[in-house]
């Protein structure tokens, strides 16, 4: 990968227009602000239908159940209803919303996990040198993954490896990776600084790289078996 250096103006160009597009976001959702606000009978609904995908999306990301995730998004748009008045339009609302679904999410593994010991990224994680190159040789396997013979055994790879994430590394997986958010937005829906958020999300990737690795290795020695019987 090659770093790019950009000016301090890039930079600047690069945060204002960031800026306004959190704005456009933030003023998309005034109708259904103005209606959450004045206790509009239909104002629920209007929530659900415009967010209840994407929060659900997030939730079940996080807690890895179906039955979970809809506790949670529940309990977070009643949240969202109930504490309205406490939204000072300082970010997004879709940021404001993403973080109580989020920690209504983390509270639910955080309660199922109490006699589980989550697993530490830094033992499975590729081992890199002190420069940050990998200390191993990286296999790219990622022409093969286009093969239709293997994709529904390597959907199944994927969905255990995400499982396998801890809870914070998951939000932040789906919000990049499904729902496209930016790592500045991704920071400010999760209360994170960016610095986490961008690390957060490569230890993921990379996390769900090795594992698919390793995947794509046992596939490799079971063709080459199968092939010398």
């Amino acid at each position: 990968m090659t770093l790019q250096l950009v000016s301090k103006r890039e930079v600047g160009f690069k945060r204002e227009t960031e800026g306004v597009v959190e704005r456009r976001r933030a003023d998309r959702d005034l109708d259904l602000l103005d209606a959450l606000r004045r206790r509009e009978p239909m104002a629920a609904e209007r929530l659900v239908t415009r967010y209840g995908e994407r929060a659900y999306r997030l939730a079940s990301g996080i807690t890895r159940s179906d039955q979970d995730a809809e506790e949670v998004v529940q309990d977070a748009f009643w949240t969202v209803i109930r504490k309205i008045d406490s939204f000072r339009g300082e970010s997004a609302f879709g940021s404001w919303l993403y973080r109580i679904v989020a920690n209504a999410a983390y509270q639910k593994v955080r309660g199922r996990q109490r006699h589980r010991q989550e697993l530490s990224l830094e033992e499975v994680l590729p081992l890199f040198d002190e420069n940050g190159c990998h200390v191993g040789p990286v296999a790219d396997w990622s022409s093969r993954a286009d093969n239709p013979a293997i994709q529904a055994e390597l959907r199944m790879a994927l969905t255990s490896a995400i499982d396998e994430l801890p809870a914070a590394y998951r939000g932040v997986l789906v919000l990049r990776d499904v729902e496209g958010r930016s790592n500045l937005e991704i920071a400010e829906a999760l209360g994170l600084s960016l610095a986490v958020a961008k690390t957060r999300v490569h230890r993921a990737r990379l996390f769900l790289r090795k594992r698919l690795g390793h995947f794509m290795a046992t596939m490799n020695a079971t063709t080459v078996t199968a092939c010398a019987s």
